[in-house]
């Protein structure tokens, strides 16, 4: 399944893994922000997350690092979404 697939279908969850300053100064409609730091204390919440998950952040580097972590501790059907503005160009045109 495509990128562009997986955040525009109707069970995904986008998680902004960047700080809340920097979501606040914009964002993907229908996100959550839950930044870095505290991914490692959420695991539980990212488990009970609607699937599939697709992080992202600025580049794509912290949201590898969330979805390497994610994985490892057997959260399934993550995916690093990479610049948190491509994945508001997919979300915004519906671009399948």
């Amino acid at each position: 399944m495509s990128l562009a697939t997986l955040i525009n279908h109707p069970e995904a969850t986008l998680v902004d893994v960047r700080e809340s300053w920097e979501f606040s100064m914009g964002h993907v409609e229908g996100s959550i922000n839950i930044p870095l730091g505290q991914v490692f204390a959420r695991i539980d919440e990212f488990r009970n997350m609607s699937k599939p998950l697709v992080l992202f952040c600025v580049s794509g580097n912290r949201s590898g690092m969330a979805e390497a972590f994610l994985k490892a501790q057997g959260v399934a059907d993550v995916h690093n979404g990479g610049a948190w503005q491509d994945v508001a160009y997919y979300r915004s045109k519906k671009v399948a």
